[in-house]
């Protein structure tokens, strides 16, 4: 009796380790162009495969969430410390941010996908350093190098293990889970405004403390959010970036599709404020337009994403990028509080598919799972490019042009652009342009 217990467990033994190397197997094979075995799931649920979600949601609380609120930083220091600034030179500082956030998935994915998730905690830390260094700014070039360079730098490096490591547990409810951890930006970019619109108005606390504070709750976010993020599947043991993604049109166009939305979509969130003073507005209230349009995004990444699972997550991409764009071109047209506000939820609702969407597009390319940081690092990474150069130019067009018409004009195309780009996406599929992918 006690022989045959044995033998019995030594065969499941064997049989869990041959499947394993089996498994390794298959991934190897499909890395090198194979089709993938069937034997390889997705969780698609379970305590961790949450935790990681919830995990990805507070670190991007913590960096895309705080980025968002730039809107009321613009205001605040073209009325304070920067005043002798243009707001072109401003908004350099929050598209440099926005720029090194999204390039840091170049680096950070790969080392993810060959590393796992410990690479997270220096550039975490790193974060929270220089939001604290923030607040004792004074001058531009400081500004630009503690909060757009290095700040974005880290931020970017911190988020990159997070997106990337989320899909490694779903694949049917890849768009619902990326959706949820991206919904943590939405609730950053809702709690920072606010926070910050109150704090800077209170001369007790002024602007070093207002920053610093909201550093501290970084901190413990951070802290929280980085011990649940853990890879899934074994590392990657190829080369570190995977050059031979951009032979797949797919892959190039999603990514292009990508650019050109990431081109225009920033530009209301950067700018809603200073428009509605400059309409009449008082700033207490024009600095909660940032909340709202981001409280609205919040459902706008997590509805779209679950409906992406079902109707295809090209199709909810497509349409969240017609409809963002239509807003944009409607934007100059509404000059009072009320429909100010109105505007404010219906684009964030709309331009928060965008984001979550990119990111669910791009993680479905790779056919071998262990490359999805890689991918999502690249493709993100070109799209930086476009956060990079879309506020400043947007910037010196209301200089030059002394209203938003040829913003809305510029950032309307180039969304809308990127939304028929992503139809020709679809037409690089097998299934075709009609189909639910």
């Amino acid at each position: 009796m006690t022989d045959t217990s044995l033998d019995s467990s030594e065969t499941r033994s064997k049989g869990n380790e041959d499947r394993e190397k089996y498994l390794e197997g298959a991934l190897l094979d499909q890395a090198n162009g194979r089709e993938i075995s069937e034997e390889v799931t997705f969780p698609e649920g379970g305590a961790r495969a949450w935790f990681v979600a919830a995990g990805a949601a507070g670190v991007l609380f913590c960096t895309l969430g705080y980025a968002n609120s730039f809107g009321v930083y613009q205001e605040y220091y073209q009325s304070n410390q920067l005043h002798n600034q243009s707001p072109s030179s401003i908004s350099w500082i929050g598209s440099l941010q926005i720029f090194f956030l999204f390039a840091g998935g170049v680096v950070g994915g790969p080392l993810f996908d060959r590393y796992g998730a410990k690479g997270i905690w220096p550039a975490a830390v790193t974060y929270v350093l220089c939001v604290m260094i923030t607040s004792i700014c004074k001058k531009y070039y400081q500004f630009m190098l503690v909060q757009g360079v290095l700040g974005g730098i880290s931020a970017g490096m911190s988020m990159a293990p997070c997106m990337a490591a989320t899909p490694q547990y779903f694949q049917k409810n890849r768009g619902a889970a990326l959706g949820l951890a991206v919904a943590g930006s939405s609730l950053g970019g809702v709690i920072f405004p606010i926070a910050l619109a109150k704090m800077l108005s209170n001369p007790r606390l002024g602007f070093g403390w207002t920053v610093r504070i909201c550093g501290f709750i970084m901190l413990v976010v951070i802290i929280i959010s980085c011990a649940g993020i853990r890879a899934r599947l074994p590392p990657r043991k190829s080369q570190f970036f995977l050059l031979s993604a951009f032979k797949d049109l797919h892959y190039l166009a999603v990514t292009c599709a990508t650019f050109l939305m990431i081109l225009g979509v920033f530009s209301p969130i950067f700018y809603l404020p200073t428009y509605a003073v400059e309409h009449g507005m008082n700033k207490e209230l024009a600095s909660y337009l940032v909340a709202i349009l981001n409280g609205a995004s919040l459902l706008g990444r997590v509805l779209p994403g679950v409906l992406a699972d079902r109707f295809g997550r090209l199709n909810i991409l497509c349409a969240a990028g017609l409809s963002t764009g239509i807003l944009i071109f409607c934007w100059p047209s509404i000059t009072t509080s009320a429909p100010i506000i109105v505007f404010s939820a219906l684009f964030g609702f709309c331009s928060g598919a965008i984001i979550s969407g990119t990111s669910v597009c791009l993680a479905t390319c790779p056919s071998d799972p262990r490359n999805i940081g890689t991918y999502m690092g690249m493709g993100l990474g070109i799209a930086s490019f476009a956060a990079l150069i879309g506020p400043p130019v947007n910037g010196a067009l209301v200089t030059r042009h002394n209203g938003y018409d040829k913003v809305s004009i510029f950032s309307g195309v180039v969304v809308l652009a990127g939304a028929v780009v992503v139809l020709l996406a679809k037409h690089l599929t097998r299934q075709g342009i009609l189909a639910k992918i």
